[in-house]
């Protein structure tokens, strides 16, 4: 069901009202309007079509997923295509898919209007309209105020989402030194989901700084002096967020590279004790090994004899263990 607001001269005037009766109102330069279709039909499309002259391209856009980040300008009206993001579950749990959850809006808006079409219900619009309630006071700006306040409610999903992620690593972090097999596989497993959830979350938020940055650049109606300072917040949280993500992609890659030189020392330490162990097995083969062959040895058929090789062996695995373990290979 479509949601809508009215507002009128910087109040709420009307709210949930027929989509159909929005023609009463875009012709009054008083009015502000919302109108949110989720999922859009075809019926509504028209609808909004013919009561705002929207693009052709713009629409087919809208209706179709996989659009990059990205603010398109046109003769009446502006373009945005935008994702939110979901928490994507707890730290280093074997029963999260670990897996990004992007929700994806286009944003139509005009002179007094803002449409926002939604393909799934999983972003929580009633946030946004909540976020409008508490800044009431800027409602007088116009469709500015209302674009503000969706953009703002979408950059909290980043910081959200980003800060989840840093608990992530730093789990991670405690367990990148942990022996267990499993533990091992379990880290290397999360690294790369971490690194798949930073690789995605950075092409969503690097285009959007790049939407906001071209609306404050531009000469625009819809950012005035008022609204100037809360476009720039929005714009500076999108820095922050782009930056920690880039933090983060790089810790995890160290992190890789970190488990991946742990795994080779700890491989060398299992190939130097074998050697060792190997080493020390060699002292007695030798001797008797020697011994055993068809010829005589000192002390041959005699008790001396066959003490003098016993202290021998000894005496070699004992030196090549002590040896050994003075140089930490056993």
């Amino acid at each position: 069901m479509p949601r809508t607001r009215l507002y009128r001269d910087g109040k709420l005037a009307k709210e949930d009202f027929p989509a159909a009766d929005i023609s009463d109102y875009v012709t009054d330069p008083a009015a502000v309007v919302w109108l949110d279709l989720c999922p859009p039909e075809g019926d509504d499309l028209q609808l909004i079509e013919e009561e705002f002259g929207l693009h052709v391209l713009a629409l087919e856009d809208a209706v179709h997923p996989g659009q990059r980040p990205k603010l398109d300008h046109y003769g009446s009206h502006l373009f945005l295509s935008c994702y939110a993001v979901a928490d994507p579950g707890t730290p280093v749990d074997p029963g999260a898919p670990g897996t990004l959850a992007a929700h994806e809006l286009a944003v139509f808006v005009t002179r007094n209007a803002l449409i926002t079409v939604r393909k799934s219900t999983g972003f929580d619009i009633e946030r946004v309209t909540a976020r409008w309630d508490e800044l009431a006071n800027l409602a007088e700006c116009g469709v500015g105020f209302l674009l503000y306040g969706l953009l703002d409610c979408i950059v909290d999903s980043y910081f959200t989402v980003t800060e989840r992620l840093d608990e992530r690593v730093d789990a991670l972090e405690d367990k990148l030194f942990d022996e267990s097999r499993d533990q091992i596989r379990a880290v290397q497993r999360e690294s790369f989901l971490v690194r798949k959830d930073l690789m995605r979350l950075r092409r969503i938020v690097l285009p959007m700084r790049e939407v906001v940055n071209e609306l404050l650049r531009h000469d625009s109606p819809l950012v005035g002096p008022t609204l100037m300072p809360y476009f720039q917040d929005v714009y500076d949280h999108l820095l922050r967020v782009s930056e920690q993500v880039d933090s983060l992609r790089d810790m995890v890659a160290t992190m890789l590279e970190a488990n991946l030189t742990i795994q080779g020392n700890r491989l060398n330490t299992i190939m130097k004790k074998v050697t060792s162990w190997a080493a020390i097995i060699a002292v007695p083969t030798a001797v008797t090994g020697f011994y055993g062959q068809n010829v005589p040895y000192p002390g041959f058929g005699r008790l001396s004899g066959l003490l003098t090789s016993s202290a021998i062996i000894l005496i070699g695995v004992v030196v090549l263990y002590w040896v050994f373990r003075r140089k930490d290979w056993l």
